[in-house]
């Protein structure tokens, strides 16, 4: 049996997957996504997640932690309330969040996320 192996990222990097979010309300945002892991059970993701400017709605269906590595983004829930997050920043997204997810500057950042099955 193989030993368990640990995930440096920014080691032997998967290739970005480049996209563009749905539901654009302003912008033309492109997204890229590197994905450095994911469980057995296909419930758990890591890796490196890229956005230029925009403005898209969001509806969260799983749980994310978030770090900013760079840029600046602002969430804004269903009733308009808002957080900025900068470089530096941690946070979680829950599941059943909706709302929107505003790049102002183009941001980078960590992602663990985690989606129930069933």
């Amino acid at each position: 049996m193989a030993a368990v192996q640990i995930i440096r990222f920014g080691v032997d990097a998967p290739a970005a997957e480049k996209g563009k979010p749905g539901n654009i309300i302003s912008g033309t945002p492109q997204t890229g996504v590197q994905n450095y892991y994911t469980d057995k059970n296909g419930e758990f993701f890591s890796g490196v997640w890229e956005s230029t400017p925009g403005k898209w709605t969001i509806n969260y269906t799983e749980d994310e932690f978030c770090i900013i590595l760079e840029g600046n983004v602002v969430l804004a829930d269903e009733s308009g309330k808002s957080e900025t997050f900068k470089a530096g920043d941690a946070f979680v997204i829950p599941a059943g969040f909706k709302g929107t997810w505003e790049t102002v500057a183009k941001v980078r950042k960590y992602y663990a996320i985690s989606e129930r099955k069933g």
